[in-house]
């Protein structure tokens, strides 16, 4: 027989619903300002920031795997931002399987010019809600968070 439901105290179920809140308010608000001030969806600025932190060059499996994401919305998204010259596919040396994902120098300028005011946006909007005390403690209890989750199954 299964075990009964584990079912959150009214203390964990206030902290995870207000936790939940926090992040889809900002992640919505941060995603309609780079929409606004770049005219590059969420997900655009999100590719071009991890590949241009990268190098500018990564295999998609890795970019996918780095973003959470599965490989048939990375590839989607690779798509879109290809017709649009933002980023460009070759071939892997190495494997013939493989696929890289590689910045064009447009979409080198478009993380270049979006950057500046995503940071801005970050920062009115999180960082400068919390003092530095609170922000080290945020970014612990994070990791924290995020090595428990490399410890369970997916």
């Amino acid at each position: 027989m299964d075990a009964p439901p584990r079912w959150l105290t009214p203390e964990q179920q206030a902290a995870w619903d207000s936790f939940i809140r926090m992040q889809e308010k900002l992640i919505g608000r941060l995603s309609r300002r780079v929409q606004a001030d770049s005219h590059m969806s969420a997900a655009d600025y999100l590719v071009l920031a991890k590949l241009t932190e990268a190098g500018g060059r990564m295999r998609l499996t890795d970019l996918a795997k780095l973003l959470e994401w599965e490989k048939s919305r990375m590839s989607h998204q690779v798509g879109r931002m290809t017709k649009r010259g933002l980023v460009a596919k070759e071939e892997c040396a190495d494997d013939g399987r493989g696929a890289l994902v590689v910045a064009t120098p447009a979409g080198r300028t478009a993380i270049e010019e979006a950057a500046p005011v995503h940071v801005d946006h970050v920062r009115r909007l999180f960082v400068d809600a919390l003092t530095q005390e609170e922000l080290d403690t945020l970014a612990s209890i994070s990791n924290r968070v995020l090595a428990h989750m490399e410890k369970q199954p997916d």
